[in-house]
């Protein structure tokens, strides 16, 4: 890959997101010098990081989060999904502007924003963003404990994290909100990425084409930056049965949560999912788009609450 076109994918990025230009990789083994041992050269001769290696993905993510996030520790099981860190501050980067809005159009920040982490999984990686960039109170839920153990781990073991997530098991996988949100309580955004396919067999298919986007043959090894815990790829239905879910579920708790959002990877969901919000209470619906690279998404975001009655937040 060129050095130009890697700086135009780069650029798609949210304007606030860190990762827009290259990685100064130099620097970064200065932060984590065990990542130099995984730095190799590209067919142009510079250096780079090997993208189908799990291992060096692993480690490139620790180095773009010790360095740019201040966060020293960030272990979890290999079985666990290993976030693209890029993309997933642009969902919290994204969620601020939406947030800004009723805030006469500044960002909010500070533990008086609370945003609520659906499926928080074992890597945290949304809390940390949004703590580390803006400062927020995250709730993180989850239906699997052992993520959620390891979640808090890296919560304890992290200076700048700490007392800033309130970490909260959902016991029963069929609902979302309900067991979660307490009464009386209010979260000013919901954020989730839902698993995305029905089943097993499905999930291993996505697999096989990225893979193919790798120039790998089906034979090669799957690595685990491509594996998960079930709960983090197969809902029944797939991703649309979960956030139809979500939306009708949403609907209990509209004076609790300003605005609820989900990302969405399919164009077809997103239009199927609009329907059913037609038919909602929800005085608003939004489609914010995002691009990482080749790959394009999109943000769904809702609320049930009029723009008199979202709660402005004191900029701090």
């Amino acid at each position: 890959m060129s050095k130009e076109k890697n700086h135009q994918e780069k650029i798609e990025l949210h304007p606030r997101n860190k990762n827009r230009d290259r990685y100064n990789l130099h620097e970064m083994v200065l932060a984590l010098p065990a990542l130099k041992s995984f730095i190799t050269k590209n067919k142009k001769g510079e250096d780079s990081i090997n993208f189908s290696a799990a291992r060096a993905v692993k480690m490139l993510n620790k180095a773009i989060l010790n360095y740019y996030y201040r966060i020293k520790f960030w272990e979890f099981p290999d079985d666990n999904l290993c976030p693209p860190i890029p993309g997933r501050a642009d969902y919290i980067h994204y969620v601020a502007d939406l947030l800004a809005e009723s805030n006469k159009n500044k960002i909010p920040t500070g533990s008086q924003v609370v945003c609520l982490d659906i499926g928080t999984g074992a890597s945290c990686i949304y809390p940390i963003i949004g703590v580390a960039e803006y400062q927020w109170n995250f709730i993180a839920s989850d239906v699997n404990p052992e993520s959620l153990s390891s979640a808090e781990k890296i919560e304890s073991s992290n200076p700048i994290l700490k007392g800033k997530i309130d970490f909260r098991i959902q016991k029963n996988p069929k609902l979302i909100f309900e067991n979660i949100i307490r009464n009386g309580e209010r979260i000013d955004v919901s954020i989730c990425n839902p698993p995305f396919h029905a089943s097993l067999a499905e999930a291993r298919k996505g697999t096989e084409r990225k893979l193919k986007n790798l120039k790998l043959n089906k034979q090669h090894k799957i690595d685990r930056n491509f594996s998960g815990a079930r709960n983090e790829l197969v809902y029944p239905g797939g991703e649309y049965q979960f956030i139809a879910n979500m939306i009708s579920e949403s609907e209990k708790f509209a004076k609790s949560c300003q605005w609820f959002t989900s990302l969405v990877s399919k164009a077809t969901n997103e239009k199927r999912l609009k329907k059913l919000l037609e038919k909602t209470a929800a005085t608003e619906v939004r489609t914010i788009q995002t691009k990482t690279g080749n790959k394009t998404g999109r943000i769904l975001a809702w609320t049930f609450l009029g723009a008199e009655n979202r709660e402005p937040r004191a900029e701090i």
